[in-house]
């Protein structure tokens, strides 16, 4: 299980399609290099149980989150929830 921790971006702007993840168990750059192309999905909460899918891109820093682009905007509400990573 992985946990969604923010947004990508800077200062000024944000990347509405693109979060950053921890993941359990890993802790290095090397490590979390290795999921790199993985599917990730999010379900929506509510009466309506969709999902967003998205893909791991690369490594973000160097202990063990990473980038992840969804397939569409993610919404505010799924900041500290779990993912499914496949």
């Amino acid at each position: 299980m992985a946990v969604i921790v923010n947004f990508r971006g800077s200062r000024r702007r944000k990347s509405g399609n693109q979060m950053i993840l921890t993941i359990n168990d890993v802790t290095t750059k090397e490590s979390a290099q290795k999921l790199v192309g993985k599917k990730v999905v999010w379900n929506c909460p509510g009466k309506e149980k969709k999902t967003i899918n998205g893909k791991i891109s690369s490594a973000h820093g160097n202990s063990g989150c990473v980038r992840v682009i969804f397939e569409r905007g993610m919404p505010g509400q799924s900041l500290g929830t779990e993912v499914k990573v496949e």
